[in-house]
């Protein structure tokens, strides 16, 4: 299994390659779910923005993040908390 920092440049890289986010923020939360079920793999939070995510339901965005991270979902990351933004909703929140 690779160690946390591995998997969460993976996804860094995923997300930038499918989703071409204007902001992306990766945090391994790992550590904080020791002892838990699925300790073994990874926890993470992301927050993305990106324009793919303008006319989707929030469920249809978590679903293509969670179709961009299949992979890793299968085998090395158990949860994923996310935070899915277009640019026009980052800008609301960030105000």
């Amino acid at each position: 299994m690779n160690e946390p920092a591995a998997i969460s440049a993976r996804i860094q890289a995923l997300l930038q390659q499918r989703l071409l986010p204007s902001h992306l923020e990766v945090r391994d939360d790992s550590a904080a779910h020791a002892g838990h079920a699925g300790a073994g793999k990874g926890h993470f939070h992301l927050r993305i923005v990106s324009t793919c995510f303008t006319g989707l339901k929030p469920i249809e965005r978590h679903r293509l993040v969670n179709d961009v991270l299949s992979a890793l979902l299968a085998s090395e990351v158990h949860a994923v908390a996310m935070q899915t933004l277009t640019p026009e909703e980052f800008r609301k929140y960030s105000t």
